[in-house]
């Protein structure tokens, strides 16, 4: 297994090692503390050093940009905060504050928070459904264990889905497949609850249509599909553990590197613990758009590949996907390289392409920017692409990097819906969804044909 650190400059072998496992459980650290309504200010902060300069500070960054300004998340002091370090800010909208409410609705499959949403049990027993009901399509593959799970505080199994004719070898964790896969995920930062729905709807949509809808009919004939619905499965669970009000919590649960329960203040009251798991990649990991503090949104962790759900997602990776770009950074990937794997993020209406970490093109920029445009031409006006370095701010650490920059294979980040309207940020309501599924599905079908022959035309 080949080493990279995608940097201009080389600065050393990253480590790997593994977290060691304890036979005590570990408590469980509380849900983050949410009192009062929530503001979303308007930061000047154009691209580059401004940009990276407002995310080295701590703020909790949207991953939304209007020109020169982002946008951050916190209470109504945290302007207070902006001015300390040198920002403006003001006021772009108010969420309302926490109520107190149902927690969860509807049993099994059919469990339900906020609306409509699907918990983490529901989500898994459809996975189980959709298997028993479609055996000659779907397979769920468990790939791994939640932190939590690990130290015996609950947790979960990470699991996987996937979704095609099945023949003889089709859906082996084996690289050299016969059919190019395409691969979706969903929820690694977990309070992007838009996503899961996403990916549920997604399963649903292939495993009806086949043999009833001739594109679903022709891509399963051809092709595997593979999607994680839930790829952080305890930051999802303090989500819903919010019920009508879900928690803003974006990391996994892991507290072991910091406080168990973060400090908050009246500047800082959504503090929170775990590791953002996208920000915890061996790719340009500790690089820009990340931060030491373990109580940051952006916390990448004590060391490249800690987190245990990082190391899971890689190891699938490695089994579907054969190594199809050369150690360094200029290397494109082979013009036969097969695949494609789409995460999917809100709110922002954008296609990302690698690299993230730094401005500087890919050496398969070419092809990656075309497929993006199309992307975003095929989900409708407002929809912009590029690098994020581009189009927000650059950040180490991330899946995308490590996708492309690792096995060769496009990697895309789409950030789906915006921060504008009834319908904006984390937690639209559940009616928003039917909107957003007009936008993606077409993108998925997209996506999954390219899946063959993605750099060539």
């Amino acid at each position: 297994m080949k080493q990279r650190r995608l940097s201009l400059v080389l600065a050393g072998a990253a480590s790997a090692a593994l977290l060691v496992g304890t036979s005590v459980a570990a408590p469980q650290a509380p849900a983050p503390r949410q009192e009062g309504p929530t503001y979303v200010y308007r930061v000047p902060a154009p691209l580059g050093q401004k940009a990276q300069d407002l995310l080295a500070r701590g703020f909790d960054v949207l991953e939304q940009r209007d020109g020169d300004d982002l946008f951050v998340l916190g209470s109504k002091d945290v302007h207070t905060k902006l001015a300390a370090s040198g920002f403006s800010g003001t006021v772009e909208s108010v969420m309302a504050p926490p109520s107190s409410g149902l927690k969860t609705s509807g049993h099994g499959v059919n469990e339900t928070y906020y609306g409509g949403y699907r918990t983490i049990k529901a989500h898994y027993a459809h996975l189980d459904q959709v298997a028993f009901r479609y055996a000659g399509l779907a397979s769920v593959v468990d790939y791994g264990d939640s932190w939590r799970k690990t130290q015996g505080a609950g947790g979960y199994d990470l699991k996987a889905i996937c979704i095609t004719k099945r023949t003889y070898g089709d859906c082996r964790l084996a690289p050299n497949s016969r059919k190019p896969r395409l691969f979706v995920s969903a929820q690694i930062h977990a309070r992007e609850i838009t996503t899961g729905d996403l990916a549920w709807r997604w399963i649903d949509h292939l495993t009806t249509g086949y043999g009833h809808d001739a594109s679903v009919t022709s891509l399963l004939d051809t092709t595997e599909v593979w999607v994680v619905p839930i790829a952080n499965p305890d930051g999802v669970q303090i989500v819903q553990s919010g019920g009508d009000t879900p928690k803003l919590q974006r990391k996994n649960a892991n507290h072991t590197n910091g406080p168990a329960v973060c400090p908050t203040s009246e500047e800082d009251p959504y503090a929170q613990i775990g590791i953002d798991v996208n920000r915890n990649f061996d790719a340009q990991w500790g690089d820009n758009g990340t931060s030491s503090d373990p109580c940051s949104q952006v916390y990448r962790g004590p060391k490249a590949d800690s987190e245990v759900e990082t190391r899971a997602l890689e190891k699938l990776f490695r089994s579907l996907y054969p190594d199809k770009r050369g150690p360094g950074l200029t290397d494109p990937a082979d013009a036969d390289t097969r695949g494609m794997v789409i995460t999917m993020h809100s709110a922002l209406n954008v296609v990302l392409l690698p690299w993230g970490f730094t401005t500087t093109p890919s050496p398969n920029d070419g092809p990656l920017r075309s497929m993006a445009a199309e992307m975003a031409r095929i989900a409708g006006p407002g929809w912009q692409y590029g690098q994020p370095g581009e189009l927000l701010y650059t950040a180490g650490g991330s899946i995308d990097d490590w996708v492309y920059g690792e096995l060769g294979v496009p990697h895309y980040t789409w950030e789906i819906g915006d921060w504008e309207g009834d319908c904006g940020g984390f937690t639209p309501a559940y009616s928003c969804q039917d909107g957003h599924w007009a936008k993606v599905l077409p993108m998925l079908t997209y996506a999954a044909q390219k899946a063959a022959k993605p750099y060539q035309s």
